[in-house]
């Protein structure tokens, strides 16, 4: 049986999750000829304690990634989409998933904790992703819960630059909403920055595009342990090369209706 997210994270020497994706926020493929299951299957083999795919449509996702990725790994998957229907997190649980994304940000605060309570019901660990310090207040059961802290602009569709001083300022946040596992997420875009980041108390990291843009993973994972070794500090700050403007901010979606695995529905990237 596989081991369940939050405690594959939590137990990790090297705690990356280490996420699958067709293309970047502008459009730009990074899968460069391989296949999902592939990418991820050299996840695991590097060492990665989890895998997450992002099934959202605007990254160019699909339920059908999804079940190729689960397929060829035993590490727990990560379900990255915009979900919203207790019908979504009962297809990602039958699809073999162990954890899913809540996007605080477009969800009430009623939904969120009702599809938190859901996850945990089917056996997934909630992935509560936050963009501000209130988002993270009255979790239920936050010991059982992923809190991350998303660095991009998700109403932006994540086409800006990435902000990693929200991470610095939302830590303190974050270790009180009570989770054991706080991480920050996307716009770790190099070794250094991603060992700063955990010497300075997050528990995880999530990085897709710079793995997935690396000449080599291992390359890649290498330098970084070197960095955590030395003791680096993290300094500066990520950009992100902006060549699209950012599109208007998204309303609340209306519900999807129709059988799904979250990358059916109407998707918000996070």
């Amino acid at each position: 049986m596989t081991q369940s997210f939050l405690s594959a994270l939590l137990g990790a020497d090297r705690p990356v999750i280490m996420e699958v994706k067709s293309r970047d926020a502008h459009g730009a493929d990074l899968l460069r000829g391989r296949t999902p299951g592939d990418i991820a299957a050299a996840y695991q083999r590097a060492g990665a304690p989890c895998v997450s795919v992002v099934t959202g449509r605007w990254f160019g996702g699909s339920a059908a990634m999804l079940h190729e990725v689960t397929a060829r790994v035993d590490v727990p998957v990560l379900l990255k989409d915009f979900v919203t229907r207790h019908d979504q997190v009962t297809a990602a649980a039958r699809a073999g998933v162990s954890a899913v994304l809540l996007t605080a940000a477009l969800l009430p605060r009623e939904s969120l904790h009702d599809l938190a309570r859901a996850c945990r019901a089917h056996g997934l660990t909630p992935f509560v992703e936050i963009t501000d310090a209130e988002e993270a207040i009255g979790l239920p059961d936050p010991q059982d819960c992923v809190v991350a802290v998303n660095n991009k602009d998700i109403t932006a569709r994540e086409r800006g630059a990435g902000d990693l001083d929200r991470s610095r300022a939302l830590l303190p946040a974050v270790r009180a909403a009570g989770t054991l596992c706080p991480v920050s997420a996307s716009a770790v875009g190099d070794p250094a920055t991603a060992a700063g980041l955990l010497a300075g108390g997050y528990r995880g990291l999530l990085i897709g595009t710079a793995l997935l843009r690396a000449p080599s993973v291992d390359a890649w994972l290498a330098e970084f342990d070197a960095h955590r070794a030395a003791g680096t500090e993290e300094t500066g700050r990520v950009t992100v090369p902006l060549t699209v403007e950012a599109p208007p901010v998204l309303p609340h979606p209306a519900p999807v209706t129709g059988p799904a695995v979250a990358g059916e529905a109407e998707d918000v990237p996070a």
